[in-house]
């Protein structure tokens, strides 16, 4: 989990964004002022994820920028924790907060793999006949 925090460390400074995690499963909420569900996209694929948010700005009649801080897209990509299920994740978007709730995997961290003896192909082996005469 390690790789995730450093990526959110190096995201934009003008981009806000908190870890939760529980025994179950890990939220990112991340603050995007003026983004969208429409303007947003989310996709978990190869062990990351990856966000795409834009907003849109619209400028008082009579008014130009004189200085512009706030960026119109964030393009991040970050790293899953090792146990997340990218899967089974849902975004939802709300007032300019997005929030990916990540499951964890449920099927153990470790798996028992069978060892076969090398050549066995399901025969005794032996070169007598199965009937044993």
């Amino acid at each position: 989990m390690s790789a995730l925090r450093d990526a959110l460390r190096d995201l934009p400074d003008a981009v806000f964004a908190d870890l939760l995690e529980s025994d179950d499963g890990y939220v990112l909420v991340v603050d995007l002022p003026g983004a969208a569900a429409e303007t947003t996209e989310v996709l978990a694929e190869d062990g990351r994820i990856a966000i795409e948010g834009r907003r849109e700005k619209e400028v008082p009649e009579g008014f130009r920028y004189v200085r512009e801080d706030r960026p119109l897209f964030l393009d991040a990509e970050l790293p899953l924790p090792g146990d997340a299920d990218g899967s089974g994740a849902d975004a939802e978007m709300d007032r300019g907060v997005l929030e990916v709730t990540i499951p964890k995997r449920t099927d153990g961290a470790s798996r028992a793999i069978p060892v076969d003896e090398a050549g066995d192909d399901g025969s005794d082996g032996g070169d007598e006949p199965a009937d044993g005469a």
